[in-house]
């Protein structure tokens, strides 16, 4: 076809065709691309925007997250410059590369978890290498035929007696250890198969994991070092504090009758019990820092080598029974039977007194842990007065029993002679004034009953109710009794943690 002018004809009359095909016109179904739109274009970059926004949320939410990745990065740069550099790989040869699988292997969060790995990683190498030399030295001595039976019949008693051995609840807290005995043991022995020195070779092995050890608890413990038993220090003060703020919100919000937190409706936002329930799931946690802080060296206000890091789980744990029953204290918000407005101000005194006790001495304790002091008689000042509260709210429910099971009270006036319509009539109001949830629809049942003539039978009934909802009081009362009962072990605990860390007394010089 021949070239045409601006105007898209030619010269000799024609006309031309300019036909522009894209790379996905010329190409089958499954081999083209998918357009992206300008719409698609952005909901990515938005997306990535909000990917970014939540990283940058979650490093500020503790700034250990980032450090860790920061000495993680460092720890395998300066592995892997052993590799890079000619004179340690000259030496080492490709057996330089475990020293890279070894820091990848052993780093963790924490100080104490990385020696704790660490341990087991050097003892697991140790006896691995140890029967790995002894292996290889035998099947040498039984000659070429019988070498790689005698390597196979090894790693298959080394993998069952490891594989078994592991699973004894006594050495459960080992289980790493002898998995790296089975792995390292397998990979030295099949390794060296094929070298000419495999005893060499083995030693070579063996000297890259320690170097690699090295590293890794070199760059935690002098870069940012994270502290196994500062962590659990602050999460057990932390504990203390979510349990004693949560049992003096929920008891704010049962008297002080929060319709929102009350009549069967669950605010949006409870930061209070959300710590609290946050204990009871740190339960792992605990167990795992207090492991993990048993093999760190001394350090910061932890200045002894035998601190003794299992009370501080056993704390924890008496603390999580003292937070299952605030937990339950705050269900009784959402119940759908509630005691009336007057019912609780008759005890209004005595539960706020109780609680208000109660949550002082659970911060006192949690200020004493936190500070690292002993402060008896404080301690033994306020639990008197917790016991002395809870002794009034039992005196206050045995005199005013009569409040919690008021059945029939109207029904006896009607019948001595009160009038019929009269009590009808205060029953009436009492029940559209009165907060009751359960049963729902009680007022109008009783506006039905009135007009069929029934009201005396249905008075009955109601105050029968009336009382089941009182008696939701009663559940909250034992529930608050009984988290006083549980103080005294808390109190026990703390001492005993007090005593065994050496905590200073209140006013010594620190």
């Amino acid at each position: 076809m021949s070239r045409g002018n601006s105007n898209g004809t030619t010269s000799d009359g024609g006309v031309t065709v300019n036909v522009t095909l894209s790379p996905n016109a010329v190409l089958p179904g499954f081999a083209r691309r998918p357009e992206v739109t300008t719409e698609e274009s952005c909901r990515g970059f938005s997306r990535c925007g909000w990917a970014a926004t939540a990283a940058w949320a979650f490093a500020r939410e503790d700034a250990g997250r980032a450090a860790f990745a920061f000495k993680a990065g460092l720890a395998m740069l300066l592995a892997s410059l052993l590799v890079l550099i000619g004179e340690p790989f000259t030496v080492f040869g490709t057996n330089i590369i475990w020293s890279i699988l070894t820091v990848g292997i052993m780093l963790e969060y924490t100080v104490g978890a990385t020696f704790n790995r660490g341990f087991n990683r050097g003892v697991g190498t140790m006896v691995a290498g140890v029967v790995a030399v002894a292996v290889i030295w035998i099947s040498l001595r039984c000659g070429s035929v019988a070498e790689p039976y005698v390597i196979g019949l090894s790693i298959f008693l080394v993998g069952a007696a490891t594989s078994f051995v592991k699973q004894l609840p006594t050495l459960a807290p080992y289980e790493y250890g002898f998995r790296v005995i089975l792995f390292t043991y397998c990979l030295i022995v099949v390794s060296a198969y094929r070298v000419r020195e495999p005893i060499t070779a083995a030693l070579y092995r063996l000297y890259a994991i320690a170097i690699g050890a090295v590293l890794a608890l070199l760059v935690n413990v002098l870069i940012f070092p994270a502290w196994a038993g500062e962590q659990l220090h602050r999460e057990l003060v932390a504990s203390f504090a979510a349990v004693a703020d949560s049992l003096h919100d929920c008891m704010r919000s049962y008297l002080t009758g929060d319709e929102t937190a009350v009549d069967g409706g669950v605010p949006d936002d409870e930061p209070a019990i959300e710590k609290c329930r946050a204990t009871l799931n740190a339960s792992a946690r605990i167990d795992s820092l207090a492991s993990s802080a048993r093999w760190e060296p001394p350090h910061g206000r932890f200045r002894s080598f035998s601190f003794p890091w299992s009370h501080y789980a056993r704390v924890g744990a008496v603390l999580r029974h003292c937070a299952y029953e605030v937990v339950a204290m705050h269900g009784c918000l959402h119940s759908k039977i509630q005691a009336p407005d007057g019912v609780r101000q008759a005890f209004r005194a005595e539960i706020e007194d109780a609680a208000a006790q109660a949550a002082e001495l659970v911060r006192v304790l949690g200020g004493d842990v936190d500070g690292m002091t002993r402060s008896s008689a404080e301690r033994l000042s306020l639990l008197k007065s917790v016991h002395g509260s809870a002794y009034g709210l039992q005196l206050a429910l045995e005199l005013n029993s009569h409040l919690l099971v008021s059945a029939g009270s109207l029904v006896e006036e009607a019948k001595n002679g009160g009038g019929l319509e009269r009590s009808c009539s205060r029953l009436h109001e009492s029940t559209r004034r009165q907060r009751l949830s359960w049963p729902s629809r009680e007022a109008d049942e009783l506006e039905e009953t009135e007009a069929g003539g029934g009201c005396a039978a249905m008075m009955m009934r109601t105050r029968a109710l009336e009382s089941t909802a009182a008696l939701s009081l009663a559940t909250f009362a034992s529930l608050l009794l009984e988290f006083v009962a549980r103080l005294d072990h808390l109190v026990d605990a703390v001492d005993e943690l007090s005593k065994l860390a050496k905590f200073r007394e209140e006013g010594d010089p620190i």
